[in-house]
């Protein structure tokens, strides 16, 4: 064995070893990236579900948003009011109050209270129906198809069918706004979780169309605008609608419709 060829590698690979180690350490002082600790510190303190439901890429989007100042410290619709509190508190700033929202589905008509035209048996999927005849089975073509295109967006196990409709689990849902933007019905809003009453219907036809196809659905008579003593309810197109910043919760519009739409 060469001792001196041996000593010799170990010197070579040891040399090669410390130059790659000081090119590294070069490099980084180098290339290093300003880490904004206001914004690393916020990304900490969001739930990190990455919904999409404040309207930013992920988590990471908002804490960049935030630690700018394009977005408001409460921004998080999952975290809600405590994460926001948590965030201003980050960026030294108050915190103001934030609304729980809660996804509400504007539909009533399930397997006993809808006619079906036909018996569909393709794609069990909400989007697709978009293809068939009339855009769906159900004679009302405003109402939740029930195939649960909004069930597999929702990523908190917050929607579930409940008769041939989606029906929203308040305590569970975090308002992100995917079934929102996944039903292609356009059913399901995002409503104050305080509401007093939700129109349960998003029909637009005329009352007699809208009695064959539903026997829940709003026909439009106004007998709730009539009766309503804040004015916070109006009919547009043979549909009722409650403005909740003008609900006081009386119930008065919903004692007085003869469809029983209003929950």
């Amino acid at each position: 064995m060469n001792i001196m060829g041996i000593g010799t590698a170990a010197a070579l690979i040891g040399g090669v070893g410390i130059f790659v180690g000081l090119f590294l350490g070069v490099a980084a002082i180098l290339f290093k990236v300003k880490v904004d600790e206001k914004e690393e510190a916020v990304l900490a303190a969001l739930p990190g579900n990455n919904c999409g439901g404040c309207g930013y890429p992920g988590c990471a989007g908002l804490a960049a948003g935030i630690a700018k100042g394009e977005a408001p410290v409460n921004a998080c619709p999952v975290g809600g009011e405590a994460v926001g509190k948590q965030i201003a508190k980050i960026m030294g700033v108050e915190s103001t109050d934030s609304v729980r929202m809660a996804a509400f589905v504007h539909c009533q008509g399930d397997c006993e209270k809808t006619h079906p035209d036909y018996d569909y048996t393709g794609v069990e999927d909400c989007k697709m129906l978009a293809f068939v005849p009339n855009g769906g089975p159900k004679s009302c073509n405003y109402g939740c198809l029930g195939f649960g295109s909004c069930i597999k967006a929702c990523p908190f196990d917050a929607i579930h069918m409940v008769n041939g409709i989606a029906v929203v689990d308040r305590e569970a849902c975090k308002a992100c706004g995917k079934c929102v933007a996944a039903c292609p019905k356009h059913l399901i809003s995002l409503e104050p979780y305080a509401a007093k009453h939700i129109v349960a219907c998003s029909s637009g036809d005329k009352g007699p169309v809208t009695m064959k196809a539903c026997t829940v659905g709003c026909i439009g008579c106004g007998i709730c605008v009539k009766n309503c003593p804040a004015g916070a309810v109006t009919v547009t197109d043979f549909h009722a609608a409650i403005d909740q910043e003008k609900c006081t919760g009386c119930g008065v519009c919903a004692e007085k419709c003869p469809k029983h739409i209003i929950i």
